[in-house]
């Protein structure tokens, strides 16, 4: 629960980029020895997260319901294909790239964002098009990495769309809470989920996102200094999940 609360936190505190750090809590600090129970198991509270979180952009009519729509379904189809792939690999390899993907997230968290665009986006065949691909290539990662994917949702909508980054962010959530749910069931199927694990941490994300939201009005102010110190931990963890994993045979040849 003290996990999940840690992760709520930083996604109420910052909006973004604590979901990254499940996979190594739930290994380091609850204890889980399986890698791809690990990520089964993350994927599942971030799908609870996004959904919950979801609601209250929906509320304020922060999401654009036709271009999250595309961006997702097609992202499940690779969501399902990226997390068929990342059974397959050995769990140390698989966290060894995992942390990679981390550092990737950091550097990504760092870079400034633009908040202008146009809220008035309208679905033309040309722009459904560029959704699905973008959708398919980013739901691929994230099912294989077992992570919501946000990081890459947002500016992919933007790309595709040109809408503002407000309304990327909400609808990005529809989009990370189907990619972390199909990578769960795939896992699940295979018996990587561990339900009651899932489920402490999930209720410790919820009183953690509370906590998160409540703090971010405070110290709003200050949103882009948490935003680098936040990177600076996701760059920390990535460096001991590297030590710890060691070099793979594959990249010492």
């Amino acid at each position: 629960m003290l996990s999940g609360g840690a992760v709520g936190f930083s996604l109420g505190l910052i909006g973004g980029g604590g979901s990254i750090l499940a996979v190594p809590l739930l290994l380091y600090v609850v204890g889980i020895t399986d890698p791809h129970v690990a990520i089964g198991t993350s994927a599942l509270a971030v799908a609870a997260n996004a959904f919950t979180n979801l609601l209250g952009h929906w509320r304020a009519g922060n999401v654009k319901w036709a271009c999250a729509g595309t961006f997702a379904l097609a992202g499940i189809v690779g969501a399902g294909i990226g997390s068929t792939l990342g059974k397959l690999v050995d769990g140390q390899q698989l966290l060894f790239l995992f942390a990679l993907a981390m550092i990737a997230v950091g550097v990504a968290m760092l870079r400034p964002r633009a908040a202008a665009g146009s809220g008035d986006v309208r679905v033309t065949l040309r722009m459904a098009v560029r959704l699905a691909a973008i959708g398919l290539v980013v739901g691929a990662l994230a099912g294989f990495f077992g992570i919501g994917g946000g990081f890459l949702i947002v500016p992919g909508l933007m790309l595709a769309t040109g809408m503002p980054i407000l309304n990327a962010i909400g609808s990005s959530l529809f989009s990370v809470g189907s990619f972390a749910l199909t990578t769960a069931t795939n896992y699940a199927l295979s018996g990587l989920v561990d339900w009651v694990i899932a489920l402490l941490f999930i209720t410790g994300g919820v009183a953690g996102g509370y906590l998160g939201m409540r703090a971010a009005v405070s110290l709003a102010a200050n949103r882009r200094s948490l935003t680098f110190v936040f990177a600076g931990i996701i760059f920390a963890v990535a460096a001991y999940m590297l030590v710890r994993t060691g070099i793979p045979p594959w990249l010492s040849i």
